[in-house]
């Protein structure tokens, strides 16, 4: 009777993925997710091949026969019938609690399987919800804008600290490749202040697992997670040490590319008699006027104009009028709000500057003039200030020291 009973159910998950293959024949090889909501359907992606412990998961839960949930949920796909219980437009969509209060769980926990190259760097990524540090179960959300500070892993491919109650981990395990306008349309629904769960449900009526291709049919959930369970921090030791390998030379690379930068600013700018300062730190600055003032106290504020422009010469940001005039970026805006004028900073290290141009400025006496050549990651570093500056953007300056504020 239960081998019947096994043949049974096996043979609904075939025609079951039969079926979906069916109505999604466009698809490339892979393992999928088809969510038929009470909003329409999405189709996402699965990562089984580099995050196979929480694909598996999912997966197991979706054709319920995963080897660690409670035993009111043996046998039974985990995720039908369960709700969008969490919705936060121009955020994420978060579903897969039994309880639909943001607090349940199938039975059990597992460890992080944070990924480098997977991030919340677009709309439609889907990823484990959690309650802190290795607290994954069965909660997961897409994402409806780039959120990277929910990664596990910062810009630079280091691993963040996790354990740290205030820093958000969360694994990547796919992303949407069909449905983001029903992702728009769940994340508009009306919610209910503080809680942000739907006033009206957002059910998942069915979540078919699609296998297309020899590989994605190979894919045993419960015997992967069994297994690859145990070699997440393995995996993850090697993860980090590759990441941080990696890391360190796209660094030099970059640091390689800024010193060239630098050369070719001080050849650039030969014409410019005035005393140089090399510094090693990699700024460098030319005084194209030295005064006779007197060099600020550590405790002054003093007055700055300056203009700052990206490498190819391009104007970002000016004190002077005449400077966004000259290069066409006047805005009558910032004019009217009297914003083209000098700003003041405390004359130390304590100066809210980007460091190159703090280190420029403690070098300056009041009435100095000089240009200045800011290294990226004496600037805005690997990241940049987008949309303004550019990921490791190496910067110029025209700084002048004006007066000591009174």
């Amino acid at each position: 009777m239960i081998k019947k009973a096994l043949a049974a159910f096996v043979a609904l998950l075939v025609l079951t993925n039969t079926s979906c293959q069916e109505r999604h024949s466009d698809l490339e090889d892979g393992l999928y997710a088809e969510f038929i909501t009470s909003k329409d359907t999405m189709v996402a992606k699965l990562y089984f091949e580099k995050a196979p412990v929480t694909v598996a998961n999912f997966v197991a839960l979706a054709e319920g026969n995963h080897p660690l949930v409670k035993e009111e949920y043996k046998g039974k796909p985990f995720y039908d019938g369960l709700t969008f219980h969490r919705v936060m437009n121009n955020f994420m969509i978060q579903g897969g609690d039994p309880t639909a209060s943001g607090t349940g769980d199938p039975g059990y926990k597992f460890e992080d399987e944070l990924v480098p190259e997977y991030r919340h760097d677009k709309i439609g990524m889907l990823s484990m919800a959690n309650s802190g540090v290795n607290s994954n179960g069965s909660q997961f959300f897409i994402t409806e804008k780039v959120t990277p500070w929910l990664d596990g892993y910062d810009e630079n491919g280091t691993l963040r600290d996790c354990s740290n109650p205030r820093v958000a981990c969360h694994a990547v395990f796919g992303e949407l490749v069909k449905g983001l306008n029903v992702l728009d349309t769940i994340s508009n629904v009306k919610v209910a202040p503080r809680t942000n769960k739907p006033l009206e449900d957002v059910i998942i009526k069915k979540l078919n697992i699609i296998r297309i291709g020899s590989a994605a049919k190979k894919f045993d959930a419960p015997k992967v997670f069994t297994e690859e369970l145990p070699k997440i921090k393995e995996r993850a030791e090697a993860a980090k040490i590759e990441a941080a390998a990696k890391a360190e030379e796209a660094k030099k690379e970059a640091k390689a590319k800024a010193d060239l930068a630098k050369t070719e600013f001080l050849k650039k700018n030969e014409e410019l008699k005035g005393r140089k300062i090399d510094s090693p730190t990699g700024m460098a600055m030319i005084f194209t006027h030295e005064s006779k003032g007197v060099t600020p106290k550590a405790t002054d504020r003093v007055n700055i104009e300056c203009a700052g422009y990206l490498e190819n010469g391009d104007l970002f940001w000016t004190t002077w009028k005449d400077v966004a005039e000259k290069n066409g970026k006047y805005d009558e805006r910032t004019d009217k709000a009297g914003r083209y004028t000098s700003f003041d900073m405390p004359y130390n290290e304590t100066a809210g500057l980007i460091a190159g141009f703090k280190e420029a400025m403690l070098h300056m006496k009041i009435g100095d003039k000089a240009r200045v050549f800011i290294p990226y990651y004496l600037g805005y570093g690997e990241r940049g200030n987008p949309p303004t500056i550019p990921p490791s953007a190496n910067l110029v300056f025209d700084i002048e020291l004006a007066s000591i504020k009174k």
